[in-house]
């Protein structure tokens, strides 16, 4: 059923002037004078940057028979969160998506490490660890941890990629010691649970003006 909406969603846009662009087949792009349109697509999940979004999806449901539901202001999607400080500049950042990573780790483990400053320990070495295998019940729940965080670093959390990706390497037969170096990436992660990425639409050294009512 994805793959069939997916193929008549793509036709829709052709109608409407879109293509596909060469770098992503599911984010459309059209000339819409004197700037491009686009249309981010994640299954029926659709992100736009246009002039006009509301006369686009009035077009979806109106010509093409869509239920388009949350139309408005991108304020979450897929994770991220979005906003807008005073001067207009894009924040983005997965604070919610690490709220209900925290609360699913609480019910299992209680409160991640506290004193975690870093993603891992300097100069550790998880290859040399050498405490008991987990049975097959703290396998699930170590590729479980191990594939939250792994989507942590997709929306934006590069600065425990490393650190991810080095555990990531022991998901088949885990032992103690990688269970706890997961859980002390969750307590940095909750202890630095909101950085965003931060997005200007200006060049450098031009003043960005003040946005009151920021629509996107």
């Amino acid at each position: 059923s994805g793959q069939c909406f997916a193929i008549s969603f793509a036709k829709n846009m052709k109608r409407m002037g879109f293509v596909p662009s060469r770098s992503d087949p599911y984010v459309f792009m059209r000339d819409a004078g004197t700037c491009y349109e686009y249309v981010a697509v994640y299954v029926d999940d659709l992100c736009l940057a246009m002039k006009n979004p509301k006369a686009f999806c009035d077009v979806l449901k109106d010509q093409y028979n869509y239920k388009v539901k949350g139309d408005g202001p991108l304020k979450y999607q897929l994770g991220n969160n979005y906003e807008r400080d005073k001067d207009g500049t894009l924040r983005v950042g997965p604070k919610s998506f690490i709220e209900k990573m925290m609360d699913s780790y609480e019910r299992t483990y209680g409160e991640p490490p506290k004193e975690a400053k870093t993603p891992l320990e300097k100069g550790d070495h998880p290859v040399l660890e050498t405490s008991e295998l987990l049975d097959s019940d703290g396998i699930i729940q170590y590729q479980s941890l191990t594939g939250s965080l792994q989507w942590l670093i997709s929306l934006g959390r590069f600065n425990v990629f490393t650190a991810v990706m080095t555990m990531s390497r022991f998901r088949a037969a885990p032992r103690q010691g990688h269970l706890d170096r997961l859980k002390r990436i969750y307590g940095y992660v909750k202890k630095m649970n909101d950085v965003p990425i931060k997005k200007k639409s200006i060049m450098p050294g031009d003043k960005q003006p003040v946005v009151t009512n920021p629509s996107f």
